[in-house]
């Protein structure tokens, strides 16, 4: 049964005892107690259950319920709240909170906590990481509000770094936070400042109550309470306590509790939007019985397809005293801000360890027992926890250590439960990992680096054989443990983000212990998801491959921080790399592979047999890439020059270093010939994301840096060798005559074969051409960013987001964008529509480069036809040759040899062969391009040497001299140099013909100065100025531009004799013109007099409606029927049509007879197409004559009246009974306004993030102050509405609609205009059905819209969208805007517009 009503009379009783009460008496009471905790819990005791256990609470609020809420505050502050302060301050506690707020002298640290989507700011330039934010306050009043910053809204929960040193580079105080010299200084005990016996009773105090407040919230049994609470009489009343996960949906709680507590919708989805708000929410109250049987019906309506919802059965005084626990620590948080020195006894309360000794202190208690709590309770302890040890920098240390000793644990608690991160105490990691000496300090003394990683390798236990990570099995509930475990990646990206700019042993010590343990990591990774190429049948199941890919990037970043630390310390690089290689050669390498000699070119080389085609693959090789990018590191730093000793380079094997990743890119470049179709998408993928920007720095890039470093270790004919042979293309080019044999073959085989060569030859241009990495070539960082700027825009024009997301990301976020765009491009500001473009600068054309590295075929194909159009409209030949190359580092010295080796000569000079014919499929354009640009980069090096040498004894690059020999092998038909010469004149070959060209004269130019080096070599070539390259260049370009001046001068003189030509005609001919005009004019006058009389009419014919109407105007329209698709002339007596109208309803009225008559002339006038008389055309006096006469009505209207008064007295009487006009009437003021000013939508502020921060303090009107998650501006009325919840979703004709929706019938008659302020996006909504979303006024430096706030970069309002906006509402082209844009969708997933 229900409980009873006398339980309701509790208030009453209550009420009495207030004018009994003395909170004073009661504290004196207590300060007299010789146990204090003894003295409060019989306090608590009897008043708690009688005030917080008033019984059910109804699911709809209402003014009852918040006058419930009132009664309970008030006697909660009387009764609870008043002796604890009393007690504490011991006077009068507003007096008392005064005296300690004037007498505190506070840190200078901010510690605002972020309310939920409000607007936070960090600075690009000066933040330490992009953790580091400012609340809008400090921000305004900082230096960084003219730095590049960027904006972002905040989930809640963290809080702003103003004041904290460590947070920035510069600038880490606000005006109001700046220290002055009554700023306590951060060493100084803030208690002493305080009176000594406030102190202590805070401590006691505050020792009692966090006690109390821990022992409830940690409370297990549902039926009893903790010693000395127990309630003087027990009532049977019981609360049935649903409790919130992230399993079940909103739809299958409200269905439930429907049939389990008998409620309607709407309070369901009360306590559903209350359960999701606060982790818990009471459904039924009533005895045990009463109370169980809901709970029965709720687990056995929710464990059907899922574990069921959570739902206990509650003593009332038990709930009461969590209530009031919760209440406790928020008015502990609020106590502290008024003193420093309250808040360091708050923090020594907390941390004190209790007499169990390890973990006991009250702050351990409420961590290890995080994941037991409903989600209220962990965010007011949260929030404490933040107000409390983090704002004291000595107790933060302290927490920091417990945090960190206890992380493995919480970790683990946190994969078993179901909430987000946001409402676990792991997420504090944010504010302790990112402060730097805070994050080495547990580095160092709590082995931080190594406990995360190891917590996370412990979290991924599902492995293969060899003990790689295995994901292609795993069951949801592995996904989801998977899901859970990256957040570990996060908080090692916050310990990592900050590099030490100085060492100590100890901190060298515990890194590389941390490196050892991300080693192992990596071996874990090395070569897992192998893939074997299907042959014969298509494959069964698409592989799971995301997970893997998912890590990888992931870590990404990581592997990039832990090289930035190794490249601060020569020891430890050197020790990273040793670690690195062995742990390399720990890992398992293909056994028993059948060694092979291979010779080609004459020369011979040992490897062993191994087809990608055939044997198994692993796209995921961690270990090698991070070798490669310790090498680097070696080359960058000098190290290995200066300390080779102490180097394992001996124990390098350069064929085992370059296999697996040679592999890797094999495996690409079968998969673009075609060869692994059976293998279906997921390969297609892989290889995706391998070269896709989030992935490339720590996979493509580092393969290709791999195959530089074991180049530059190898003989080039050896390295060569090697490549060829895993591309499986030795046969072709060792064979005496290959074109036999690739006539003889299979077309698909020969075709698959040329994209092979076509893909090797790439590979060859890549290893020795990219040198933009700075460690492989002398090149800085930014000149790596500039190369990628140049190619990106040498494709096309490019917005800056684009250009964002097409550069990799360091750790902080930052490209390195704003720092050389300016140089390279200039900036082309937007329109109306359309966004903001870069274009590159003419200057820097000429560092294009066809074969780019990270160029797709796609945009490789565009960037050759954009540039090759530019070269023709400035008159230049099409040859698109490789631009100079900057030097290579010494490590890397030797990659130049390449270009020169038998081996690639071989290769050159049977693809030149081939060439010799055209192409009958036996080879290709593409792969003849690549030869032509390999020759052309073997000529750009020995320029280069010969321009940078003393004589001709120190140049070792003797290109020329060698392709000047006949080949040895394929064919020895001649040498490079004679087929190049053969073929510059083939027809079939004329768009390489200017290349071919550029060639012949280089290889001229090249022996010209090796001729005048070795006769003049005393005289340094660089002191000659311009290379001869570059004067046969300007010499072409001049010819051509002289070419093309004349040819313009010719079309213009042309042009003047035709104009000259045409005025002769005319004076001619003079007679034959006027003849033309005038019989052009007669027959205008004629049709005139034939049509009516259209123009100048008079008052008196021209009437539109009535029995005296005048014809319409002879106006043909002719339209399209939506039905049969046919045009027909609109008639009256026409066939019928079926044509669509769109009527947009007005909420205007518009007032005055006059205006009204003006209305009805335009309607008549468009429906019954009769011109208006000229006295309408005018503004002036006769306007009223001129209308009543148009509308067929007397101008007298008494005798309009007289007239027709059967008709008017009714609708004359309701007119005059109406409330609105009565008043008018009545008070003498003006019937008639006009003209009617035309409605405007609202004024919006310059700057975005001012909407930000109204949007994070509106509340939802209708969930008891929680905060809307979806804040929605009306743009036409101003009001903030709470989008997208079921909490404001109000019934409109039987139907539940969103508060957007709603609110459009009472604002805009079914069509609204909104702002969703959290996602910059402006809403379209008509009726119910029918939205859609619309780019905002707001855009950023760049002219570009940030819907979704991803960017971060700040917004400012663009009054010319804003008006385009208003100006289709004022056409009523909103609903048009809608019907394009629910056309032009072409997703699957329908929106529901009326839940906005």
């Amino acid at each position: 049964m229900a409980a009873t009503e006398s339980d309701r009379d509790l208030p009453s009783a209550l009420c009495s005892e207030f004018l009994n009460f003395s909170a004073r008496d009661t504290a004196t009471r207590w300060l007299e107690a010789a146990d204090l905790k003894k003295e409060v819990y019989l306090h608590l005791a009897v008043y708690v259950p009688r005030i917080l256990c008033l019984g059910p609470t109804t699911g709809g609020g209402g003014a009852g319920s918040s006058r419930e809420e009132q009664r309970e505050e008030l006697a909660c502050q009387l009764l609870l709240m008043a002796p604890l302060e009393w007690f504490l301050l011991g006077e009068e506690p507003s007096s008392g909170l005064a005296f300690l707020q004037e007498k505190n002298q506070p840190s200078p640290l901010c510690g605002h906590v972020f309310k939920v989507g409000e607007p936070t700011y960090s600075c690009r330039e000066c933040a330490a990481d992009p953790t580091c934010v400012l609340c809008m306050q400090c921000f305004l009043g900082s230096v960084h509000r003219e730095h590049r910053y960027r904006m972002t809204t905040s989930g809640g929960g963290g809080f702003c770094d103003c004041g904290d040193a460590e947070a920035w580079k510069k600038g880490p105080y606000c005006h109001k936070h700046t220290p002055t010299a009554d700023t306590r200084d951060s060493e100084e005990d803030p208690a002493a400042l305080i009176p000594a016996d406030m102190v202590a009773r805070g401590y006691s105090l505050f020792s009692v109550i966090l006690t109390y407040a821990v022992e409830l919230l940690t409370w297990d049994q549902e039926d009893q309470l903790p010693a000395g609470l127990e309630p003087p009489a027990r009532a049977d009343t019981y609360y049935c306590m649903l409790f919130n996960d992230e399993v079940h949906t909103y739809e299958q709680v409200i269905y439930t509790l429907q049939k389990a507590v008998s409620c309607s919708q709407k309070e369901a989805v009360s306590f559903a939007t209350t359960v999701d708000r606060d982790g818990r929410k009471s459904v039924r109250y009533g005895d045990f019985q009463f109370c169980e049987q809901a709970k029965s019906v709720i687990v056995r309506n929710t464990s059907r397809q899922s574990k069921p919802l959570r739902v206990e059965v509650m003593h009332s005084s038990v709930v009461a005293h969590q209530r009031f626990a919760l209440k406790a620590l928020s008015w502990l948080g609020q106590v502290i801000q008024y003193s420093d020195g309250l808040r360091r006894t708050l923090c020594q309360v907390g941390l004190q360890r209790g007499p169990e000794g390890e973990n006991s202190s009250l702050v351990d208690q409420l961590m290890l027992n995080d994941s037991k709590m409903w989600k209220g309770a962990r965010n007011i302890y949260h929030q404490l926890l933040m107000n409390s040890l983090l704002m004291d920098l000595k107790y933060k240390k302290i927490f920091a250590i417990q945090f960190a000793k206890n992380y493995r644990r919480l970790q683990t608690d946190f994969m078993e439960d179901d909430h987000e991160r946001v409402v676990s105490v792991t997420s504090l990691s944010v504010q302790l990992f990112t402060v730097p000496t805070m994050a080495r300090m547990l580095m160092v003394e709590e082995s931080l680096m190594k406990t995360i990683i190891g917590t996370f390798v412990d979290h991924l236990r599902h492995r293969d054989l060899h003990g790689r990570f295995q994901f292609d099995r795993y069951t949801a509930q592995q996904a989801f443990k998977f899901g859970r475990v990256q957040s570990l990646i996060g908080d090692l990206k916050y310990v990592l983000i900050s590099r030490p700019a100085q060492w100590n042993d100890q901190l060298r010590l515990k890194f590389l212990e941390g490196l050892d343990a991300f080693l192992e990591l990596l071996k874990c990774m090395q070569g897992m998801d192998p893939v074997v190429r299907q042959v014969g049948q298509h494959i069964e199941m698409e592989p799971e491959w995301e997970a893997a890919f998912t890590l990888q990037m992931k870590l990404t970043h990581i592997i990039s921080m832990i090289q930035d630390w190794c490249s601060t310390d020569e020891q430890v690089l050197i020790q990273a790399y040793r670690k690195c290689l062995s742990a390399l050669n720990s890992c398992h390498l293909p056994e028993g592979e059948q060694p092979i000699s291979l010779s080609v070119a004459g020369h011979s080389v040992e490897t062993f047999r191994y087809q990608v085609s055939q044997d198994k693959v692993s796209i995921h090789l961690p270990l090698y890439r991070l070798l490669a990018g310790f090498h680097i590191l070696l080359s960058r730093t000098e190290v290995a020059s200066r300390c080779p000793e102490q180097l394992p380079l001996g124990e390098l094997s350069p064929p085992l270093l370059i296999e697996l990743p040679l592999r890797c890119l094999v495996l690409c470049a079968q998969v673009h010939a075609g060869l692994w179709r059976r293998n279906g998408f997921s390969l297609i993928n892989q290889i995706y994301y391998y070269h896709n920007v989030k992935c490339r720095v720590e996979m493509f890039d580092k393969d290709i840096i791999m195959l530089q470093v074991g180049a530059s270790m190898m003989d080039p004919n050896h390295f060569l060798m090697i490549v060829l042979s895993r591309f499986e293309l030795v046969h072709i080019f060792s064979s005496t005559d290959c074109r036999k044999r690739y006539r003889e073959a299979n077309k698909d085989v020969v075709q698959q074969n040329n994209t092979l060569i076509e893909e090797m030859l790439h590979l060859f241009i890549m290893v020795v051409g990219e040198r933009y990495v700075s460690g492989v070539g002398q090149v800085e960082q930014l000149e790596e960013v500039r190369r990628e700027i140049i190619h990106q825009l040498s494709v096309r024009p490019m917005a800056h987001s684009e250009l964002v997301k097409a550069l990799p990301e360091n750790g902080n976020k930052e490209t390195g964008l704003e720092r050389v765009i300016d140089s390279v491009a200039s900036f082309k500001k937007p329109g109306v529509t359309g966004r903001g473009l870069y274009e590159l600068r003419p200057e820097w054309m000429k560092h294009f480069n066809l074969y780019f590295h990270h160029y797709s075929r796609a945009d490789q194909s565009k960037a050759e036809e954009a540039q090759r159009k530019l070269r023709r409209q400035s008159g230049e030949d099409t040859a698109l040759p490789p631009p100079p190359p900057p030097p290579l580092c010494p490590l890397f010295a030797s990659l130049v040899n390449l270009l020169q080796c038998d081996v690639l000569l071989a290769v050159e000079g049977a693809v030149l062969h081939w060439a010799v014919e055209p192409s009958g499929g036996g080879w290709t354009e593409s792969m003849l391009q690549r030869v032509l640009h390999l020759v052309a980069m073997a000529l750009l090096e020995e320029q280069q040497q010969l321009e940078h040498s003393g004589g001709d004894d120190d140049i070792t690059f003797n290109y020329t001299r060698k392709i000047t020999r006949p080949g040895e092998a394929p064919s020895t038909s001649g040498s490079v140099l004679a087929l190049l010469e053969s073929l510059q004149n083939a027809p079939h070959l004329e768009v390489h013909k200017d290349m071919i060209t550029w060639i012949l004269k280089m290889v001229s130019n090249i022996k010209t100065a090796r001729e005048r080096t070795s006769s003049t070599s005393s005289v340094p070539s660089r002191g000659r100025g311009r290379g001869p390259e570059e004067t046969v260049r300007d010499k072409d370009k001049a010819e051509r531009k002289r070419k093309a001046e004349m040819a313009r001068l010719r079309r213009e003189k042309i042009m003047a004799q035709m104009s000259e030509m045409q005025k002769h005609f005319i004076d001619e001919n003079k007679e034959l013109f006027q003849q033309s005009l005038e019989e052009l004019e007669a027959s205008t006058s004629a049709a005139a007099e034939r049509s009516p009389p259209t123009f100048e009419p008079t008052c008196v014919s021209q009437v539109c409606v009535g029995p005296r109407r005048v014809g319409g105007a002879e106006h043909r329209q002719l339209v399209i029927c939506i039905l049969c698709q046919e045009e027909q002339e609109v008639r009256g007596h026409g066939r019928a049509m079926v044509l669509a109208a769109f009527v947009q309803r007005s909420t205007c009225i518009k007032v005055g007879i006059l205006p009204f008559l003006r209305s009805a002339a335009l309607f008549f006038h468009y429906l019954n197409s009769t011109a208006p008389p000229a006295d309408l055309l005018i503004a002036g006096p006769g306007q009223w004559e001129a209308l009543c006469n148009y509308l067929s009505l007397p101008s007298n209207l008494l005798q309009l009246h007289q007239s027709q008064h059967t008709l008017l007295d009714p609708l004359i009487h309701r007119w005059c009974c109406h409330p609105g006009v009565r008043r008018t009437l009545q008070g003498g003021g003006v019937i008639v306004r006009f003209p009617r000013e035309s409605n405007r939508l609202i004024d919006l502020p310059e700057d975005y993030s001012i909407l930000i921060n109204q949007a994070s303090s509106f509340t939802c009107p209708r969930s008891g102050g929680d905060k809307s998650r979806a804040p929605t501006l009306c743009l036409v009325c101003g009001s903030m509405l709470c989008s997208q919840s079921y909490c404001c979703q109000t019934e409109v004709d039987g139907e539940d609609v969103g508060a957007c929706t709603a609110h459009t019938f009472t604002c805009g008659a079914g069509l609204g205009l909104f702002l969703r302020v959290r996602e910059s996006q402006v809403l379209f909504v008509a009726g119910k059905t029918k939205g859609c979303f619309y780019p905002p006024p707001y855009l950023d430096d760049y002219g570009e819209t940030d819907q979704g706030l991803k960017r971060g970069n700040p917004l400012h309002l663009c009054t010319e969208r804003y008006r385009k906006i208003e100006r289709q509402w004022h056409q009523h082209g909103i609903a048009e805007v809608i019907g394009h844009a629910q056309e032009a969708n072409q997703t699957l997933v329908a929106i529901d517009w009326q839940h906005l």
